[in-house]
């Protein structure tokens, strides 16, 4: 799929691993591998792993070598972005839940993807931050992925800033969902993934579905959307299987 990206199907999880170790960024074809992965999860797993090989979750995006020159040209530029706001897209469109592991440093795609993650689990020594402004670009690539994760204050703070935060006020942002120490990180992600797996197929695709869709529908909308989806799943044969 791409030299970068170390893919394992185990059972039914499908790991992906970033696996740029020279300087841990994320190239635009590996935001596009990683878009064509997630799209078509749900047709060999019913969850994914996505973590690195480290030692830092990713330190941002960065241009593949070899290639052309960006344009002076805005509007023609504008296409050269297309895979990294595609990989936020496939996150939020991935029909299965994606669980993300963060260690090390989360800096600008990587703070992006972390928050897009459906649930994610961040080492105690991890650090985050929006690093763009400092090189004189604006962060509206990364505010994309964030500006309904985190409050907007937050946000702000970050990109203004871009100062680096500890994982535990990541954890107060929105960023992540558990901070966890960083000796008992894989443990932990091992411990849920074996509780998330144990779920039905149904509840694991209604759930993610559901926040996808009904946030942005009115009142009315959001609740008839959810006593539909709730006859659906709860219907489904696998829903009627005894829990272990």
């Amino acid at each position: 799929m791409h030299p970068h990206l170390l893919i394992e199907a185990q059972d039914r999880l499908l790991r992906i691993t970033l696996n740029r170790t020279e300087d841990n960024g994320v190239s635009d074809s590996m935001a596009s591998a990683l878009s064509q992965l997630l799209l078509t999860a749900h047709e060999r797993a019913d969850a994914v792993l996505l973590r690195s090989a480290g030692p830092d979750f990713c330190t941002g995006r960065v241009r593949d070598a070899g290639t052309t020159p960006p344009t002076a040209e805005a509007y023609v530029r504008r296409d050269e972005y297309d895979g990294i706001f595609g990989s936020y897209q496939a996150m939020r469109g991935a029909k299965v839940p994606i669980v993300g592991v963060i260690e090390g440093r989360c800096m600008g795609f990587g703070a992006a993807i972390a928050a897009l993650c459906d649930v994610s689990f961040a080492a105690d020594s991890a650090r985050f931050n929006i690093p763009e402004i400092g090189h004189n670009v604006m962060p509206t690539m990364v505010m994309s992925a964030l500006y309904d994760r985190m409050n907007r204050n937050a946000v702000l703070w970050m990109a203004y800033s871009a100062d680096f935060i500890a994982a535990e006020r990541a954890l107060a942002y929105g960023l992540v969902s558990q901070v966890v120490p960083a000796a008992q990180l894989d443990a932990e992600v091992e411990r849920f993934l074996g509780l998330l797996l144990s779920r039905p197929r149904p509840a694991l695709l209604g759930l993610k579905e559901y926040l996808r869709v009904a946030p942005r529908m009115d009142e009315q909308g959001a609740i008839d959307y959810a006593r539909s989806l709730h006859s659906m799943v709860n219907t489904a044969s696998a829903m009627k299987k005894k829990a272990h």
